[in-house]
């Protein structure tokens, strides 16, 4: 039997469950030699008390016929510098038993919601990867183990990753699947039908459902992927894949061990649930865009595929013959199969082509490794911090509050200056880099260093805002800021994008997490004493630069905009720029350093230079406005026109906008006339000539029948589109959300599919591009509001 020593490799799934003897955890690993999987048995469940509250303890599960499996006293203390007793269950179930009299009784009860899977990671403090040490033998396929050491490792194996997609008919029973892996000529479409010849697909066909999913077992137990993607793959592929083998008393083992596809729904929703796969992940693009930070009008596969590359499904709502695609695809699969398997692989390949762009796989792994969190996470910002922080706080001699403890206070947001609208030249951006974790990393700002801070003498603490004070030397989050910001910066060094970008999302989280009620470390002294620095900080920033005779326009959070009076050419704006980052970090230095004697980690960058640049007022105000703007970016290689807030990056805005508004600030940023562009286009819309720009799309965020006192266009025009599809005994689409486009017509709103009234073009002028306009016309050589421009040029009848 053939013997390892050692293992390391990426932890890819995470299992814990209640034994006899013990809590078990089950870890699969994946290394470059193959997959491994390690069980820990015998472990334990705990949480923790005051000690003052033990004997009351006691004495309430003595009631209840109840007892630990072990009381230990700790070296540790609360926030108030109680300490604490840890009281251990050799099961979940136990432990919440325990908990149950003390919650009963308002006793105060720290750390059990961290799972024993959680803690038994993050306390080895093994993120992401592991080093696994001991007796590993080889058992078929894989690699296993029981009770190994673990310490952190490196991750060194090449995942393997499926692309996978079904197709099913209008009431879900299953018409084929999809598989697209890295080797093109393995992809491969399992489809329900007789077998007919086709040179172009790898299409397995097989007799009917149950023979499907048994292939598709088959398939996995074949090719043995770590990875499986998908577009909504978790509540939708596989929560599918799950009931349809439910309905065939079928145990689809998909996962590593041979063990089922477990799908458990939510209380809340029956279509959004909880996948147990054991050995292997399943990212949803969704979900890890995201994550990662991408930002789409719609996330369905066809917008996001056409917006990244101009490619999309080979069946939209477009190029159907039927209103509803799912008539489509029924219709394919009972006349065209082959077509329908093309359709089916096509949505695998743009899966996979949108994961390889966005570097999402590579994403996930980056994000697991520097926080802890499982690979198919979503979200959980406060889950990361508290990953990373808790086991440095124990180690200090604390443990963690409970959310709520510290009652939950508003902090103040972001800096935002009022902005001076107007039409500019030369305006520069300068940008300070990583404001809100330099401003934690230079004032050393940190739950645990408040709490050290607040005992020391004043003289000796650093001063923060309402009321905080923080250690010198005593504090964590700082340190593990330094950490990433290194680490950043060496990616940045080596071009890896996927790990640079992880480690920005993951340090702007930690201001936020702090600024949450959700957070355990919830403190509205620590919010504010980032947020408020940074306004001070800010604030003294754009004084500095007036006081260097130059103009601050507008400021927000971190970047300060900058006009240069006078301004020539870009070299100059360029030199300028430079010569400005450069000074104002000189003089942050200076003053941190004489008025906290502390190294400023402050850094701030000549990021942009517009060589046109519009701040709109508010509407209906001669305040500037916030957040909304337009530029020139000019560099050496050229120009571009930057929108921020503006009617042209808003998805409630319809293509008409969008264009009228890019187009006029063409107009406008070289210098032209703008008035015939304006009329040509009231001209063109009233004669009809723009119909397919005047669509509104919009998502319904809840269903149909919870709109009731507030009825906006959009609920209206889907309660249309629906009654009409029950009219017709099509399926409806929008009773529990969606996105509906339609029209503004002179009956008000109406969906695109069943329009009967004439479109409203008053409202498109008024609404749409009366705005737009006359934002920009009072800083141009017009004498005229738009309104007046177009009743005067355009003929009445």
């Amino acid at each position: 039997m053939e013997k390892l020593t050692q293992f390391e490799g990426l932890i890819l799934s995470r299992k814990q469950r209640d034994t006899a003897t013990g809590i078990e955890l089950s870890l699969w690993i994946k290394s470059e030699m193959g997959a491994c999987q390690v069980v820990l048995t015998g472990l334990r469940a705990v949480f923790l008390i005051k000690q003052e509250d033990l004997t009351r303890a006691l004495a309430l599960w003595a009631n209840k016929s109840l007892s630990a499996a072990e009381v230990r006293p700790l070296a540790l203390s609360n926030f108030s510098q109680q300490n604490v007793v840890a009281i251990y269950s050799l099961s979940t179930a136990h432990s919440r038993l325990l908990q149950q009299p003390l919650s009963d009784h308002a006793l105060a009860i720290y750390e059990a919601d961290i799972k024993v899977s959680d803690r038994y990671l993050m306390e080895r403090f093994i993120y992401g990867s592991v080093k696994v040490s001991g007796d590993i033998y080889k058992q078929g396929e894989h690699w296993g183990c029981q009770n190994p050491k673990l310490s952190a490792g490196k991750n060194s194996g090449q995942l393997r990753t499926v692309s996978l997609d079904i197709e099913c008919s209008p009431e879900q029973a299953l018409y084929s699947v999809g598989l697209s892996v890295e080797d093109a000529s393995e992809n491969c479409v399992i489809m329900i039908g007789e077998a007919q010849p086709c040179e172009t697909l790898n299409i397995i066909w097989v007799a009917d459902e149950l023979s499907l999913l048994i292939a598709l077992q088959n398939w996995f137990r074949a090719y043995d992927p770590d990875v499986i993607i998908g577009w909504a793959v978790v509540n939708f592929d596989m929560r599918l894949l799950a009931e349809r083998a439910k309905l065939h008393h079928f145990k689809l083992c998909l996962g590593r061990d041979n063990s089922p596809l477990h799908w458990f729904s939510h209380q809340e929703s029956d279509d959004q649930g909880t996948l147990m796969l054991n050995g292997r992940v399943v990212l949803d693009g969704i979900e890890q865009l995201r994550n990662s930070s991408w930002h789409f009008e719609s996330f369905s596969l066809e917008f996001v595929s056409q917006a990244l590359f101009s490619e999309g499904k080979l069946i939209t709502e477009e190029n159907s013959v039927f209103v509803d695609k799912g008539l489509e695809i029924k219709h394919q699969y009972e006349n065209t199969p082959i077509k329908l398997a093309a359709y089916n692989l096509q949505d695998c390949l743009l899966v996979d082509k949108i994961f390889a762009h966005a570097h999402l796989v590579e994403y996930a792994i980056q994000r697991a490794e520097l926080t802890g969190l499982a690979l198919d996470r979503r979200g959980a910002s406060v889950a990361a911090f508290t990953n990373l922080y808790l086991p440095l706080l124990h180690r200090s001699g604390y443990i963690a509050p409970n959310i709520g403890d510290i009652e939950a206070q508003h902090s103040p947001g972001g800096f935002v200056m009022d902005s001076k609208p107007g039409l500019y030249d030369w305006v520069l951006v300068l940008d300070f880099k990583s404001l809100y974790p330099s401003i934690i990393r230079t004032f050393k700002i940190d739950p645990l260093g408040m709490i050290e801070g607040l005992k020391a003498p004043e003289e000796e603490t650093i001063a923060g805002f309402r009321g905080a004070r923080f250690s010198r030397e005593k504090h964590h989050l700082p340190k593990i800021l330094d950490r990433l910001t290194a680490a950043r910066e060496q990616a940045k060094k080596v071009n890896n994008k996927p790990f640079s970008h992880a480690i920005k999302i993951i340090m702007n989280s930690m201001y936020g997490v702090l600024g949450s009620a959700g957070c355990r470390f919830h403190d509205t002294r620590l919010a504010s004493s980032i947020t408020l620095r940074g306004h001070q900080i800010m604030i003294e920033t754009g004084a500095f630069i007036e006081g260097l005779g130059f103009d601050v326009i507008y400021g927000d959070t971190d970047s300060t905009f900058v006009w240069l009076k006078g301004c020539d050419s870009l070299t100059t704006a360029d030199e300028k720029g430079k010569m400005l980052a450069q000074a104002i970090n000189d003089h942050w230095q200076q003053k941190i350093a004489d008025e906290f004697d502390l190294p400023s980690l402050l850094e701030i960058e000549y990021e942009t230079c517009f060589s046109r640049f519009f701040m709109p007022t508010l509407r209906g105000s001669d305040s500037g406005s916030k957040k909304r703007y337009a530029g020139l970016k000019t560099t050496e290689q050229g120009s571009e026109i930057i929108f921020k807030g503006l009617e042209s990056v808003r998805s409630d805005w319809t293509e008409l906008a969008r264009e009228f508004q890019e187009t006029l600030f063409e107009k406008v940023f070289s210098q032209q006339s703008v008035t015939e562009f304006m009329l040509d286009t009231v001209s063109k819309l009233k004669a009809g000539q723009l119909d397919a720009q005047l669509i509104y799309h919009k998502r319904l965020r809840r269903p149909l029948d919870a709109y009731v006192k507030n009825v906006p266009p959009q609920v209206r025009a889907a309660r249309l589109a629906d009654a009409q599809n029950r009219k017709l005994g099509r399926p409806l689409r929008y009773q529990r959300r969606g996105r509906i486009a339609y029209f503004m017509t002179h009956n008000g709103p109406e969906p695109v599919e069943y329009r009967d009234s004439s479109i409203d073009y008053q409202h498109y002028i008024d609404k749409q591009l009366k705005p737009i306009a006359d934002a920009i016309l009072p800083f141009l050589a017009v004498d005229t509001d738009f309104e007046t421009l177009v009743s005067e040029q355009m003929p009445l009848f």
